[in-house]
């Protein structure tokens, strides 16, 4: 059963509950459902958000060169972190389609989203160094968006999807 905490964070009715949510290291019991955590090398703990099975979530960022913003996003799927699709406005530096790799569906805007990636993230986690404000990476969740390079600008930090199936 959740706790009290755990129930204020997943309604997080307003900014301070959330600030709270995200710095909160609530540590997994074998009814929880699962937390995605930003930690810093360091170990100061970035975030820390509620994630159950079938949530989804995106890392968003202001691509170097061009500027304009680019999503991976994830799903939290029977226990593990998967890469779901990505959004790329541009074939800018670095950014096109590989084939064999998903597929590439106009997102009627110029620019295009590869569905279909469906690709474990090995581990459940990857390792990130937070951009500057100007790239401002920022996670996306449940209509909120948490500026990583606010908290964490160039430290290096791993983004984990922790469950009680998967490895502390």
């Amino acid at each position: 059963m959740p706790s009290p905490i755990h129930d204020l964070c997943r309604r997080a009715p307003g900014p301070a509950a959330l600030a709270l949510c995200l710095l909160l290291p609530l540590p997994l019991s074998a009814g929880d459902a699962g937390r995605l955590e930003v930690v810093a090398d360091s170990g100061r703990r970035i975030a820390s958000l509620p994630m159950p099975e079938g949530e989804a979530w995106c890392l968003e960022w202001n691509h170097s060169v061009a500027g304009f913003p680019v999503l991976d996003c994830y799903r939290h799927r029977e226990g593990l972190m998967v890469l779901e699709r990505s959004h790329l406005p541009d074939f800018a530096a670095g950014l096109d389609h590989i084939p064999g790799r998903g597929r590439q569906v106009s997102d009627g805007e110029g620019g295009y989203w590869i569905e279909g990636l469906d690709e474990p993230v090995p581990g459940n986690r990857y390792r990130l160094r937070v951009g500057s404000p100007e790239v401002n990476h920022r996670l996306l969740h449940e209509g909120r968006r948490l500026s990583l390079s606010d908290r964490a600008a160039g430290e290096r930090v791993t983004i984990h999807l922790r469950t009680s199936a998967a490895t502390p």
